[in-house]
């Protein structure tokens, strides 16, 4: 049926739509991104969770891949972003249990970086921004970049590639990071 059609395709607009901005944008984002889990983190949660560049979660947040408990798979990209953070056996072992588990795992697994308590979570994660906001800004984004892209090619690539960055880094950086370290680490 010609509605039918239109639904479909509508649908699939939204998808590549909501994919779009979960992990494409938030992978890419001129800035770092922070993942604060303070509650419940299941299925499609995982795909921006991990395209976050760090990811803070309360020690009491619960953790899950279900999906094989309701006769689905992790549907999206869920099945490449885990891959890209945790180990085969430990992602297979959730993906086809779908047992749920806490923060403090969840740094066990690779899938944030740290665990608190969630009395002091958006304080801690606050703290992290505050940290970060510190650092030039230009060395951030391209260092961000640098290790994103390098992670996909292999040892001859990633060499050419990052000389060139840093290269790039220090013409277009406007705050000359890199002078200003070597003078302090060399003459300070």
């Amino acid at each position: 049926r010609a509605t039918d059609k239109v639904t479909d395709v509508e649908r699939h607009r939204a998808y590549r739509s909501t994919r779009a901005w979960q992990w494409r944008t938030l992978m890419h984002y001129a800035k770092p991104t922070i993942a604060m889990v303070n509650g419940w983190c299941f299925g499609g949660a995982f795909t921006p969770l991990i395209c976050c560049d760090l990811a803070i979660a309360a020690e009491e947040a619960t953790f899950g891949l279900s999906e094989i408990n309701w006769g689905i798979i992790p549907g999206g990209v869920v099945s490449k972003a885990i891959s890209t953070v945790m180990s085969d056996r430990k992602a297979m072992y959730y993906v086809m249990t779908g047992r749920t588990f806490d923060g403090k795992t969840a740094v066990e697994l690779g899938l944030v970086n740290e665990a608190v308590p969630k009395a002091k979570l958006k304080e801690h994660t606050a703290a992290l921004a505050r940290d970060i906001l510190g650092k030039n800004p230009t060395v951030l984004r391209q260092a961000r970049m640098a290790y994103k892209y390098a992670r996909y090619m292999d040892w001859e690539q990633a060499a050419e590639y990052l000389t060139a960055k840093v290269d790039q880094t220090t013409f277009v950086d406007p705050e000359r990071g890199r002078e200003q370290g070597l003078k302090q680490f060399l003459d300070e």
